[in-house]
């Protein structure tokens, strides 16, 4: 693979990062001095902030760059996306908001959305106009998702929805939602035939959300309950009984968009910065051998992601789906991500107690956040296990448990 930038995508490289250049004196203080904690802990008021880049960068051509311009895009390539990711990471620039709509609901409705979904939903969701979170964990079916017991029965033109979903990420201020219910309960078929796709309008009467909050502070996470809640036909993603193949394919979405290593290449650039900043005994910690043996360790990791990343990149630029090789990124990237986090209360050593209160925190305490949520990397898009299973029985074709 030729990993040169054509003339024509380092053009567009340039046009990103003169933009950047020029906008970055845009943001609040609080973000350019990495202590957005406060805020965070604020979803709202931090969701906000997120709406007003995104509409700078919307603004800008900078969102949905490789979707069709027909459906609100850019009409650009998905390397052009990579280079705005690069650029965004280089220079510690925000990036954009509703992560489930462009990286998940998007990509599922141009796939396998009915022309009427493509034009309604897809123009919204790059401008940030609406809000969008996936309904499909439950307290009894989160790796075995297809033990999910919410239920749909049809009336008329409508499905009418009732039960309980978990982990609905930022459910408390979206507008749309991926939902997948159970609408056939035949006892003598395997359970995840029996799904449907569906997309929810969470404003919709029957809709509850109440926040879960978790041991950073945050309320990322609600619960959702649908009590008869109507769905009209229209609403449905492919066919009937048959959601279960439409919501692999999100899923597949969703480890492709976390898989790359553009972050973890950050982190590992922030960690270096750190051990430079960080002394033992008058002397920098990244001159110690050993900060500096895994540090590189963890370069070369992060390398790696990248590279089987660009893999993932070939099969998305010749036009097919992503493959295996996304799962194995993901989990590299989120096992890794664990590792960096511990690493860099590591080399904080009684620091590390400190958190965001202190005004001796290091960095304002953002490693101490950022460890507490890295403990649920190896959960999100899928536990580590799952993904490991999916390797070995659809890569290695070796036999189920």
């Amino acid at each position: 693979m030729d990993f040169r930038l054509s003339p024509k995508e380092e053009a567009f490289r340039k046009e990103v990062s003169d933009w950047l250049d020029d906008h970055m004196k845009e943001l609040p203080e609080w973000w350019l001095n990495r202590n957005v904690i406060g805020l965070e802990t604020n979803s709202h008021e931090y969701n906000r902030f997120r709406v007003w880049w995104h509409q700078k960068l919307f603004d800008a051509g900078f969102v949905g760059i490789a979707w069709p311009e027909e459906y609100g895009g850019r009409g650009g390539t998905v390397v052009e996306q990579y280079v705005f990711n690069q650029e965004v990471a280089r220079h510690r620039a925000p990036g954009t908001t509703n992560d489930v709509g462009l990286g998940w609901a998007g990509p599922t409705i141009m796939a396998y959305g009915t022309e009427e979904q493509k034009k309604r939903f897809l123009p919204r969701i790059i401008s940030a106009e609406d809000i969008w979170s996936q309904c499909f964990s439950e307290t009894e079916a989160g790796s075995d998702l297809a033990n999910l017991q919410a239920r749909g029965v049809e009336d008329g033109g409508d499905f009418i929805i009732n039960g309980q979903k978990i982990w609905t990420t930022e459910g408390d201020w979206s507008d749309w939602a991926i939902l997948l219910v159970r609408t056939n309960s035949d006892p003598d078929i395997p359970k995840h035939r029996g799904l449907t796709y569906f997309l929810l309008d969470m404003h919709s009467p029957g809709v509850t959300v109440r926040s879960i909050r978790d041991m950073t502070g945050g309320t990322l996470f609600t619960e959702t309950f649908l009590d008869d809640v109507r769905i009209p036909k229209s609403l449905m993603v492919g066919e009937k009984d048959r959601g279960w193949y439409v919501a692999m394919a999100t899923l597949d979405f969703e480890r492709t968009n976390a898989s790359s290593a553009t972050g973890q290449m950050s982190i590992v650039t922030d960690l270096i910065e750190l051990a430079g900043k960080l002394e033992s005994g008058g002397q920098p910690l990244s001159k110690g051998p050993l900060v500096r043996q895994k540090l590189a360790r963890f370069y070369i990791e992060a390398s790696v992601i990248k590279y089987i990343g660009f893999r993932v990149l070939s099969r998305q630029i010749k036009g097919e789906a992503p493959g295996m090789e996304s799962t194995i990124s993901s989990i590299m990237q989120m096992e890794l991500g664990q590792r960096l986090q511990e690493f860099a209360l590591e080399l904080q050593g009684p620091y590390a107690q400190l958190v965001r209160d202190s005004k001796h925190a290091v960095e304002h305490g953002i490693w101490q956040r950022s460890f507490l949520f890295s403990r649920g990397d190896t959960i999100k898009t899928g536990s580590s296990e799952i993904k490991r299973n999916i390797i070995a029985q659809r890569a290695l074709g070796l036999p189920r448990e």
